[in-house]
């Protein structure tokens, strides 16, 4: 049960004091505690300490000392992976509360005199008659009220079981009495369980003694994250002011007024509020990074901050963008601010490695989040549970309404589901959350210890928010990697240093424009899906803030709104439309009238609604899924509505203000947000308008991009370079260059080991090139199988003898042993040559071995391996000229996206590649789809009408079919 509900419903019973023991757990005391001040209730805190099914002991704090006790000891156990001692610690601040029949001393293990001070025995409802013929009743004062609260009523019992049962994994017939609570541990009334003690006045004293001697609450006024970084608020406030100021130097110079206005407004703000540890912190580890030589990007609302950007935590400048400080930090603001930092997923652990020790294990720790149990999970968990096998759960799951799910089974799996949705599940890692605290984190929670290996919060976010923590995001992505490692590349391969934070000047970069105008984005951080591609085509985008509001607008929600089509439209026709009201306009002038940023939401609201800006950002917040309270944003919902009628608007016009508000409040991005991925996007741009060999090469090597592979490959034939199947004289484990050939990398070699390719890189660096199979079999120790992938994929064609003879030569040095034996012979004894007839080797069967070995050909273009020779009546280059016209067209198929109609219908946004690599996009309505859908990869005949939308072509499929490739060979 929610602890909302079990406090709400103790205070309406007349409890006036709780104490929360989760099993293990320390999670929900925070909330508890809330819960508790709202209802006028006695809070108490604790832990129910299990080892598996075993319950120990429950432990219950005395203070807020004796909480930190508590978890302090449990993090250890979590930590460390030991069990948890059968008898408690003895700690200062803290009740341990053992079972009246299961304990240390049961059976005369020991006596009463051997209790701790702070030992006692508790004793349920049902065990007082039990009490005259125990041995406790010599010891009196030892004896307090014990009653588990497991559930609010008895009929939650049986989702307990289901719970339990889910828990352990077995089926609810398999449950035993000591896996699951008793029935009995019901929230009762206070009359109704001290009638269970009249006879026991002395029990009932010991336990009102007990409650009046424990208490545990929070501040929850104060920030709680580290309080300085140099020892003293003052010294902090002196240093952020001499690094700010040098800052602005770098990046405005000496004399630059506004800048300084500026930094001097926002300086006093960030002390005042007392932010200027957490910046300086902040500042400690981007320049830990920077000392690594490891890239980063600073994002989030973080990025509205000329403090932030003079400090080298972001490169967005807030002055050119007009952001306001205020959307970071606000004295209103109902939530701590945070930034959020992108490092390389290759350095980010590197990165965390440093704040856990600069900053100490006891004072840092992950952020926790928690899952619940929703839709699919739910029916699959409980499927399980009541023993259905797997095709019946699926069939559940994709088909609820099917007739065959129509049985006593499935009733009750959707009695017990609906009863289940949104309960806890599982305890798992925020994306990219930090906390440093001033005080040790056991004083707030329990520690975990992940697979990640760090110390993790046993509460997530929300609560860290309403303690008054500021969190830190460390996060990873690809795109950081691919820039540095083109900047690397391009140094070895043509002598060149790249700087990728000249972004000023890329901006300018004429190359780079043309390149941004034309949607040649492929590889490009954010920009190069086929939406993106699309979006900046219609805009013409040829500058910065295009491109900003572009990140922004490209977001789901607003496409699907209608929105994205308008501003496009506005954009290129400013004189086309009215303003809904001059305040619109206003406001919004810069972006036609429509909220492309997260900041607009916050402006229409505080200027067209009346609400405060708190009130304001806590809508938008609300609306982004980032705010626990329902019932806070009724509430702000019913100012809006209440504002607006007051201000005489007709409710025509305040309905769709609120449409458009809520449907970009869950999606778009703060202005500084979008600015920031714009940053990255235009480094991106720079490396390919200037070395694309180098940077399709390293997107290829960092992976995660939005296209598979061998899309990536394509690019780089684009561009000019020469690719080159695995050499083993040639290739690294990535992909590597030389000039302008481009070697495949090992790892894109399926089922070669990469223990093998280590080898093979190792050995050639350390003795040499190989001279031959023999030589290369002498020194590598392979096994048959890996020898036959690496002739399959002509990684030995330095040899000049052909596949089968090198298939030959393997199978009589090797034979049929797994692997050699790495020891040399000291006398190597002279082979036997054999003269072998003429064996055929043609390009189709080394293309149709490279298609099953890397997943795309490269001694055969894909449209080579065709029966047909028909390429098409048009090729992407001259959809333009097409207009209106049906077609014929053919095409690779490079990437779907399935979208749903309002009438629940599939439609899908097709993307493909031409006889010559060029990109093209097609849709397929939903009747069209269904009468030719795709069967999968390949190359495909379309048939359709050319349209156009603001100078993008597209297809609107009619028919399509999925061509034959000429037969295989090899077979």
């Amino acid at each position: 049960m929610a602890v909302e509900t079990l406090v709400e419903r103790a205070a309406g019973m007349g409890i006036d004091a709780l104490t929360l023991t989760d099993i293990n757990n320390s999670t929900g005391m925070v909330d508890f505690v809330r819960a508790c001040h709202r209802h006028g209730v006695h809070s108490m805190g604790g832990i129910e300490f299990r080892n598996g099914d075993t319950y120990l002991y429950t432990g219950i704090a005395r203070n807020t000392r004796g909480f930190r006790e508590l978890n302090s000891f449990l993090s250890y156990h979590n930590q460390s992976e030991l069990p948890l001692p059968e008898r408690a610690p003895p700690l200062e601040d803290v009740w341990f509360i053992y079972d009246f029949t299961k304990n240390p001393w049961q059976g005369g293990k020991g006596s009463s005199a051997k209790l701790r001070d702070q030992e006692l025995i508790g004793v349920r409802p049902g065990e007082v008659n039990r009490l005259l013929s125990s041995r406790w009743n010599r010891d009196p004062d030892r004896l307090v009220i014990r009653h588990p609260v497991s559930f609010l009523h008895k009929q939650d019992h049986a989702l307990h079981r289901h719970l339990r049962a889910i828990d352990h994994n077995i089926l609810l017939s398999q449950l035993k009495p000591g896996q699951m609570a008793d029935e009995s541990e019901v929230l009762l009334s206070p009359d109704l369980l001290r009638c269970a003690y009249n006879e026991l006045p002395h029990i009932r004293r010991n336990t009102e003694e007990l409650l009046k001697d424990c208490r545990i609450d929070f501040d929850f006024t104060t920030v709680k994250n580290k309080k300085t970084f140099t020892g003293t608020a003052q010294d902090d406030r002196v240093l952020l002011q001499k690094l700010a100021m040098d800052g602005m130097e770098y990046r405005y110079g000496k004399e630059n007024r506004e800048a300084i206005k500026r930094i001097r407004h926002e300086l006093e703000i960030i002390d005042k509020l007392g932010f200027s540890s957490y910046f300086l912190i902040t500042w400690d580890v981007i320049r830990y990074s920077m000392s690594r030589g490891f890239y980063h990007v600073g994002r989030g609302s973080g990025a509205n901050s000329i403090v932030a950007y003079c400090l080298r935590i972001t490169d967005v400048d807030p002055i050119d963008l007009d952001l306001y400080f205020e959307r970071f930090i606000n004295p209103k603001r109902t939530s701590p601010p945070d930034f959020d930092i992108d490092f390389s997923w290759k350095e980010r652990d590197e990165v965390l490695d440093y704040i856990f020790k600069r900053y100490g294990r006891k004072h840092t720790a992950l952020i926790g989040t928690i899952s619940t149990f929703r839709d699919r999970s739910i029916f699959r968990e409980l499927g399980k549970v009541y023993g259905l096998p797997k095709e019946e759960i699926d069939l559940l799951v994709k088909d609820p309404g099917s007739d065959l799910n129509e049985n006593h089974i499935t009733q009750n799996i959707y009695e017990a589901g609906s009863r289940l949705m949104d309960f806890p599940n599982l305890r798992s890692i925020h994306a990219g959350g930090v906390l440093i605290s001033e005080e040790p984190l056991c004083t707030y929670t329990a520690l975990d210890m992940p697979p990640k290996g760090l110390p993790t919060t046993q509460w997530d976010m929300y609560v860290a928010e309403t303690l008054g923590f500021e969190k830190l995001d460390i996060l990873s992505q690809r795109g950081i990697g691919h820039i540095k490692e083109c900047a690397e590349l391009v140094r070895r391969n043509r002598g060149l240093q790249v700087d990728v934070h000249r972004v000023n000047d890329f901006k300018k970069d004429r190359k780079v424009l043309e390149q941004l105008q034309s949607g040649e984005t492929n590889g490009c951080f954010y920009i190069e899906s086929p939406a993106m591609r699309g979006l900046l085509t219609k805009l013409r985008c040829d500058s910065y803030r295009t491109l900003v509001a572009a990140s922004s607008i490209i977001r789901p929600g607003v496409a699907q709104s209608g929105m994205m089509r308008e501003y496009i439209h506005r954009f290129h026709h400013p004189g086309s439309f009215e303003y809904l009201h001059p305040i619109m306009e206003e406001q919004l002038k810069e972006t036609f009238g429509v909220m492309v940023y997260q900041e607009d939401v916050i402006k229409v609201c505080h200027h067209f609604a009346g609400l405060d800006l708190a009130d304001a950002d806590v809508l938008r917040r609300a609306m982004s899924g980032k705010y626990r309270s329902r019932k806070e944003f009724d509430r702000i919902a019913d100012r809006f509505f209440d504002n607006c009628r007051q201000r005489g608007y007709p409710d025509e016009l305040t309905r769709e203000v609120w449409r458009q508000i809520s449907s970009f409040a869950g999606y778009s991005f703060s202005k500084a947000h979008s600015a920031s991925f714009a940053v990255e996007s235009f480094q991106s741009l720079y490396l390919k308008a200037h070395y694309p060999l180098e940077f399709m090469t390293a997107v290829i090597n960092n992976f995660g991009g939005y296209y598979r592979t061998w899309v990536y490959f394509n690019e780089a034939r684009r561009w000019g370079g020469i690719i080159h199947l695995p050499c083993v004289n040639r290739s690294d484990y990535k992909t590597s260059i030389q000039g302008k050939d481009i070697f495949i990398g090992f790892i894109h070699v399926e089922n070669l080991e990469q223990q093998v390719a280590g080898m093979i890189c190792g050995e050639r660096e350390n003795k040499g090139p190989f001279r031959s199979l023999e030589d290369f079999l002498e020194r590598v120790p392979l096994g048959l199988e890996q020898v036959i992938i690496l002739i399959r994929i002509s990684a030995l064609r330095f040899t000049g003898k052909s596949k089968k003879e090198l298939l030959w030569d393997a199978h009589l040095v090797l034979g049929n042993r797994k692997k050699r034996d790495p020891m040399r012979e000291l006398f190597p004894v002279q082979k036997r040559e054999f003269t072998l007839p003429e064996l055929e080797q043609s390009s189709l069967e080394n293309s149709y071995d490279e298609l099953e070995i890397l997943g795309f050909a490269v001694t055969i273009p894909a449209f080579e391996l065709l029966k047909t020779a028909f390429r098409g009546e048009i090729l992407s280059r001259q959809m333009l000229e097409h207009l209106g016209k049906k077609v014929r067209m053919l095409g690779n198929l490079v990437t779907i996206k399935h979208v749903r109609t309002k009438h629940k219908q599939w439609m899908n946004f097709g993307t493909f590649l031409d006889a010559e690599g060029e990109f093209f996009d097609v849709v397929n309505f939903p009747d069209s789809l269904k009468r030719h859908p795709y069967r999968g990869n390949g190359i495909y005949l379309l048939y359709g009408e050319i349209t156009e939308e603001f100078g993008f072509p597209g297809m609107t499929v009619e028919k399509m079919a999925r061509l034959p490739y000429r037969p295989d060979p090899r077979y």
